[in-house]
């Protein structure tokens, strides 16, 4: 990967790659009110989380395999 990793991105798919968290969750945890700062989309727009729907769970964010690429390059 050529890009310099964004430290929040970083943040954000270590933080899913715990364990795949459900969207309402994520929204709660991630909100902000700066248009600017949207990290959670950003990770999703780099195709480092995607939302993914689990019979009896719903809609959740899971880490893919570009982020667990992400997440090893730069030492997480």
């Amino acid at each position: 990967m050529s890009e310099t990793a964004d430290p929040l991105v970083l943040d954000f798919v270590e933080w899913i790659a715990r364990e795949p968290r459900a969207y309402a969750e994520v929204i709660a945890t991630w909100k902000t009110s700066c248009p600017r700062l949207t990290i959670w989309e950003d990770a999703a727009d780099r195709g480092f989380v995607a939302r993914e729907t689990l019979p009896g769970i719903g809609l959740i964010i899971a880490v893919t395999e570009d982020g667990e690429r992400l997440l090893r390059t730069n030492g997480r």
